[in-house]
């Protein structure tokens, strides 16, 4: 017998059904990922499991003794007490009495109890003596904390979120289930909390069954791919990567059997617009034939299409976005950017990563220029234009609808020049004629990144600040936002903790190393990995080579290779020559000189009378233009070699 069967399970809200007679059975040990667009019904699905909700028809069978536990996608906002009390209230029935014990323990051991401290003392051995296992169940939430490193006197309050979800994660684990149910457990996480789940629950011996739209997690647990699409469950006994292969293969045999459906389906109906010649039994058995075949196409759910997302690019900025220049930045004692200097060039795309807090949307202002830095200094680029998007969505209105929201008391919107109606631009974005007229408060939090998007791309721009754009967004809607960006010509600056996102964005990565250093490299995450275990070994090599050499009795007629006194000395700043200082001087303001004149060029031939003009005139504007432009390349590439000379 299975450990969990569904069985001809129904469920519905409202139209359409969300789960229409499902049935699946999984086993001990599976580690099962739940896929599907937004609002498909997978957390539904989890609820059915756990209990939390009772199917309309069908049933959900766990195996007899089996223990279920569940880590919920929301990590609550205000929940007071120890880690300890908070772990062992996943207890059932003596959490409370776990809790009470060890603080009325620990102090007895170091002061009298007062009578009344003694009793209540009493009371909780009483009651964890009376249940079955039930010192068991203390000595599991003492070894749960210490598996998790976790400080059991430390309150839930001021934990950070990634913290506050290992706890609840405790909570979850402390009974030691046989099904753990997790939906979207990295959501707001930073990597190294990810990385720290995923590793755990590789080990996990359980059942584990959870919702992810994290591709890298799903691909590193997932044994077992379960997609809720339409209604249906579609099982597939493999790993993330290779459930793409065959549902794609299944999707297009699937999409060539409903054209040939249809094909037949309207030829009877030109048939019988025909009229039927004779009343013989063969014709009345083809009208009774199509009348089935109606019956089937009206059953048929179409599968949800895809987003159509449009970025509106505005004029294009100058070269330099932005220079930084041994920029610091701190919060008091908390140094946030130490000694930075980098240069964001026009078509750049910025990786940032780090963990939560460590300051990554501070950066982006004062790279921005919208916070000034404590020391060095910051020159932002010419033209341009920045539109953000906030992982807070404080960007939309609560109470507004849908619809509200994009157009701003407006019917249409502007796209790329063209005047487009608001319910037709959001149905790009997936949102229904009916779901348009919806409150935000009432939107789950894929629709909500959805609508942000939409808004977002409402508004011209040249540099695009993303922070956490992919929280709650489906695998597909997420392949289409890469290709998206992939395909923009302007800058991006991106602060994710999606690896496969920045991997298949980013061009460049800036890693926060803690106490305000942070390092550049280039490419994305998996890019990130390797460079770092590069320089890891690089510095293993170094230290090796200077313990031998400081064995050696620092010799100086050793002949030993790895001796520093044998190594080729780093080259040394020079002195600039007086000519070269004055060059120097001068760039910065050629520099801004060709960036205003490409900005003229732009402008005039933004103007659709330029193109009336003589073929001669627009041919030397447009020269003019590729030859400002390699100006421009050698005027930055002359200033980086003079701001940093060597012999």
């Amino acid at each position: 017998m299975a450990l969990l069967s569904i069985k001809d399970v129904t469920f519905t809200f409202s139209h359409p059904v969300l789960l229409d007679g499902v049935t699946v059975h999984i086993e001990r040990g599976e580690r099962v990922g739940l896929v599907g667009r937004n609002g498909a019904g997978k957390s539904t699905l989890l609820k059915l499991i756990g209990g939390e909700l009772k199917p309309d028809d069908g049933s959900v069978i766990l195996e007899s003794g089996a223990r279920l536990a569940s880590l919920t996608q929301h990590v609550p906002d205000a929940k007071g007490g120890s880690i300890f009390a908070q772990v062992a209230d996943g207890i059932p029935n003596i959490g409370a009495d776990i809790a009470e014990f060890r603080t009325l323990d620990l102090k007895a051991h170091t002061q009298q109890l007062s009578a009344d401290e003694q009793a209540r003392l009493d009371t909780a051995i009483e009651r964890i003596g009376a249940e079955e296992r039930g010192w068991d169940a203390l000595h599991s939430v003492e070894r749960t904390l210490r598996e998790m490193s976790l400080d059991p006197d430390q309150t839930f309050d001021s934990l950070s979120a990634g913290k506050k979800r290992r706890v609840l994660l405790a909570r979850a684990l402390v009974t030691e289930p046989d099904v753990l149910l997790l939906d979207e457990p990295t959501n707001h996480l930073d990597i190294d909390s990810i990385l720290w789940l995923q590793d755990f629950l590789s080990r996990y011996t359980g059942t584990l069954i959870f919702v992810t739209h994290d591709r890298a997690f799903l691909q590193a647990l997932a044994n077992r791919i379960i997609e809720v699409d339409r209604g249906r469950l579609f099982d597939w006994t493999c790993d993330y990567a290779t459930f793409l292969t065959r549902r794609d293969a299944m999707l297009e045999a699937e999409e060539q059997q409903q054209a040939l459906f249809d094909k037949k389906l309207a030829e009877e109906e030109k048939w019988i617009r025909q009229g039927i010649k004779a009343r013989r039994t063969r014709n009345e058995g083809r009208v009774r034939a199509l009348k089935a075949l109606r019956e089937v196409r009206a059953q048929r759910r179409d599968k949800v299409g895809k987003a159509k997302m449009q970025l509106q690019e505005a004029e294009r900025s100058g070269m330099l976005v932005s220079k930084a220049d041994n920029v610091s930045f701190a919060y008091g004692e908390q140094s946030i950017i130490r000694d930075l200097s980098t240069t964001v060039f026009r078509g750049d795309r910025i990786g940032l990563i780090g963990p939560n807090g460590v300051g990554k949307t501070t950066l982006l202002k004062v790279l921005l220029g919208e916070l000034k830095p404590q020391s060095g200094n910051v020159r932002v680029g010419t033209n341009t234009s920045v539109a953000y998007f906030d992982q807070l969505r404080a960007q939309l209105d609560e109470e507004k609808s849908v619809r509200e929201n994009i157009g701003d008391g407006s019917d249409f919107v502007l796209i790329n020049g063209q005047r487009k109606h608001v319910v037709g631009y959001l149905q790009d974005f997936l949102f229904s004629p009916e779901r348009v007229q919806t409150r935000v408060s009432f939107l789950s939090g894929g629709e909500r990144n959805r609508l942000l998007l939409a808004r977002l791309f409402t508004k011209p721009a040249n540099v695009l600040v993303l922070d956490e754009p992919t929280n709650d967004l489906d695998a597909e809607t997420l392949e289409l936002l890469e290709e998206l960006l992939a395909n923009f010509s302007g800058t991006l600056l991106i602060v994710s903790h999606d690896r496969a996102f920045l991997n298949n964005v980013a061009t460049s990565t800036f890693v926060f190393e803690g106490d305000g250093v942070i390092r550049e490299f280039d490419g994305g995450y998996d890019d990130w990995l390797r460079q770092k275990s590069d320089t890891n070994q690089q510095a293993a090599v170094t230290a090796k080579a200077e313990q031998k050499y400081q064995a050696s009795g620092s010799d100086e007629s050793s002949t030993d290779n790895t001796s520093p006194t044998n190594s080729k000395p780093a080259s040394k700043p020079r002195r600039l020559s007086f000519k070269e200082q004055r060059e120097l001087e001068t760039l910065p303001k050629r520099i801004e000189e060709i960036e205003n004149r490409q900005k003229e060029l732009h402008a005039l031939m933004a103007d659709p009378s330029f193109y009336q003009k003589s073929r001669e005139e627009i041919a030397a504007a447009t020269d003019e233009l590729e030859q400002l432009e390699e100006e421009l390349l050698e005027k930055f590439d002359r200033w980086e070699t003079l701001e940093s000379p060597t012999d």
